[in-house]
């Protein structure tokens, strides 16, 4: 089968027919092309997935206070709920089987001045925790602490980029920023993998959002993480009792479903990864098809070419060729075209991708790629198929007689 006679008259057989080996090439080298490029989509649709949902913990509760619908226990409806401090410490005591962390946050638009520099940026007033809930990342000095919190003061960890809009190349660590009438020390600077908006923010302990507040005891929203190990059956469980547990304390209807909202990540993360997993089957369904289509054109195109050759074939047989050799010898010709334009399509689809890269972020496509695995596996499944593409019309042409095939030419 590698004998160097054979492989010279493959050679010269292509050099003959130039535009037939390259209709063939071209058909394999576009199948695998397309197969690579929309996998590679595939994967980058899913990255794009991971950085937009599982930037934060997967592990956590969001607790919004709403307006009831329903009149109960002597409440009458459109009454608006409000979480207190009191509620945190509930939870804290109550649920410490399923408790991990827990945080509340106070939202409020502020100007922030620094040396006749100013813009208006969102604040958030946390908990020390919030920095494992939200996955934050402190490029310099430190998060809110306990003693913030405790003493409640006019310490702030700001974002990348609101260091970048006052301090310009300055370092902010230990520098007064005005916020309203007071100014509040720099201790950290942070990052968010979220991107841009996280980075605008402000974070100051929310002891110190309520004195500023004439020292009320209000909360926006309460986040509580929950224990790892307790899966997805053990988040649907606390998340049913701490429904419960605060439409009781809240006196809100257990059937009024606007007076409390609670939104489980670990539910939105199961639907999201559905969805991802759905849309990826969909590209590689796709992807195969696309390699069915070019082992279907690599099939007709062999048929042709032994048809085109039917006449040489038979000479062949007549001065004493075997079928066998007639068979080896169309079956290389197929399986060296098919490999050199697979490799060509596999190196041409991994390059395209290379340089897309993450200039697709905007259809939400992030650094789409293919592995090593898939790509070669896409290529040898294309070379074994072009094989029996050249095969089953090889096996009828050895089986014809000399007399006939050379007679019907």
């Amino acid at each position: 089968m590698f004998s160097r006679d054979q492989w010279k008259e493959i050679f010269e057989t292509i050099r003959k027919n130039k535009l037939r080996t390259i209709l063939s090439g071209f058909t394999v080298a576009l199948g695998i092309f397309i197969f690579i490029i929309l996998f590679g989509f595939g994967n980058g649709l899913k990255n794009s997935f991971k950085q937009f949902f599982l930037d934060d913990a997967t592990n956590t509760l969001w607790l919004y206070p709403g307006v009831t619908s329903k009149a109960y226990r002597g409440f009458k409806e459109n009454r608006r709920i409000e979480f207190e401090n009191s509620d945190l410490i509930d939870i804290e005591e109550k649920f410490t089987f399923f408790l991990e962390n827990i945080t509340p946050r106070i939202n409020r638009r502020e100007t922030l001045g620094y040396r006749g520099r100013s813009n208006s940026y969102n604040t958030r007033a946390i908990a020390p925790c919030h920095l494992d809930i939200e996955k934050t990342i402190i490029m310099k000095g430190r998060f809110i602490n306990q003693k913030d919190i405790d003493e409640r003061t006019k310490n702030i960890s700001i974002g990348r980029l609101v260091a970048q809009d006052l301090f310009e190349k300055e370092d902010p660590l230990g520098k007064y920023i005005e916020m309203g009438e007071s100014a509040y020390k720099v201790v950290g600077v942070f990052q968010d993998k979220s991107g841009d908006r996280e980075e605008r923010l402000v974070y100051l302990p929310y002891t110190t959002r309520q004195l500023m507040e004439k020292n009320n005891d209000k909360i926006d929203q309460i986040i509580v993480s929950f224990k790892q190990e307790l899966g997805y059956i053990g988040a649907l469980a606390f998340e049913r009792e701490l429904t419960d547990f605060f439409k009781s304390k809240k006196a809100i209807d257990p059937s009024d479903k606007s007076g409390l909202y609670i939104r489980n990540t670990t539910e939105t993360v199961r639907q999201n990864q559905r969805f991802a997993s759905t849309l990826q089957i969909i590209v590689a369904f796709v992807g195969i098809g696309t390699l069915i289509a070019g082992i279907i054109g690599i099939s007709n195109i062999m048929v042709f070419v032994v048809k085109e050759r039917t006449k040489e074939l038979g000479i062949r047989k007549a001065i004493g060729a075997t079928p066998l050799s007639v068979v080896l010898m169309i079956l290389q010709e197929s399986i060296f075209i098919t490999t050199i334009s697979g490799i060509f399509g596999l190196l041409f689809g991994i390059f395209m991708l290379s340089r897309l890269d993450n200039q697709l972020e905007k259809y939400f496509i992030l650094n789409p790629y293919v592995d090593t695995q898939t790509s070669l596996i896409a290529t040898l499944l294309l070379i074994f198929f072009g094989a029996i593409a050249g095969y089953i019309p090889a096996i009828r042409a050895s089986r014809i007689k000399p007399i006939i095939a050379i007679r019907d030419e």
